[in-house]
């Protein structure tokens, strides 16, 4: 039974304040409560009563417009929600223990290609989105990250860009020289894409994301902004940077998630495809008769 997605969903304000107090990202934060709010508005139900059957009848509803990694994604949102309620006193049990793990589908990198780099870069487009673009390529930075790049962030005697990502974690990743140049033209200190308004605040990360898409379309290029990050992996795995290394440029906690960049390029499979021979028995024992090497017309 839907209810008015207005309504008060109890305990939801302290779990912001708990996953706040926890240092977790706003993003994060903010997409968790909604979910939990999504979750009380379609079933009627509180999230802090509601039962295992029926988190799996909503889950279920939602078979065919929801991706598998996206009811994977939501999954383990609910569960930082009923564990939140069982260390703060508020529930005794779990119901997600009764849903077991999530099928999580195992992705594969879509990188841009080359030709669409330059494709890309070639577009008239400002300065700004210029940069964005660039910090995308040349760093591997994600669009929240873009979104919240300063100039004190730039070390350019240790020629060195310090990033604080996933986890409010700060790495740093060598400047590539074509940044070196750009960093002279931008500003030094304060947020290199304030917000309209509000000098002291960066812009929205789905901001960076819709003016790198829009200029992504205009050059012909399809993808999004995430994509030149794969590209950015794809292409230093390519040219021979080892593993760990781009492990540490990607800054991804685990290895297994830079692994993902190691598939094959597709350019390179379908080159293996389009090698393939099936009169190579035959053409071994008429080399000097080519003629009698062809495949008969269909009937």
């Amino acid at each position: 039974m839907k209810i008015d997605a207005t309504a008060h969903t109890i305990g939801l304000a302290d779990f912001e304040l708990w996953q706040t107090a926890r240092r977790l990202s706003r993003v994060t934060i903010v997409e968790r409560t909604r979910v939990i709010r999504l979750l009380h508005a379609e079933t009627g139900i509180q999230p802090t009563t509601i039962d295992a059957i029926a988190i799996m009848e909503w889950l279920a509803s939602h078979e065919h417009d929801w991706s598998d990694s996206t009811n994977a994604t939501y999954i383990t949102y609910l569960r930082a929600w009923f564990k939140y309620l069982q260390v703060s006193d508020r529930r005794a049990d779990n119901p997600m223990v009764k849903l077991g793990q999530p099928v999580i589908p195992e992705r594969e990198p879509r990188p841009i290609s080359d030709q669409a780099v330059i494709d890309l870069l070639q577009a008239r487009m400002q300065t700004k989105t210029r940069t964005m673009i660039l910090l995308a390529l040349l760093a591997g930075l994600r669009v929240h990250e873009i979104a919240k790049v300063r100039g004190e962030d730039f070390d350019l005697r240790a020629r060195l860009l310090w990033v604080r990502g996933k986890g409010r974690k700060t790495k740093s990743i060598p400047l590539h020289p074509i940044l070196v140049e750009l960093v002279s033209e931008m500003p030094e200190t304060g947020y290199w894409f304030p917000r309209r308004g509000y000098p002291s605040m960066p812009v929205h990360s789905k901001s960076v994301s819709d003016v790198v898409g829009r200029t992504m379309k205009r050059a012909g290029v399809r993808g999004s902004a995430h994509q030149l990050r794969h590209w950015y992996a794809t292409t230093l795995l390519d040219d021979g940077a080892d593993l760990r290394v781009v492990q540490e440029l990607m800054r991804h906690k685990s290895i297994a998630s830079t692994q993902i960049y190691t598939a094959v390029p597709t350019t390179r499979r379908r080159d293996a495809i389009d090698s393939l021979d099936v009169l190579r028995g035959v053409r071994s024992r008429h080399e000097q008769r080519p003629e009698l090497v062809s495949i008969p017309p269909a009937a």
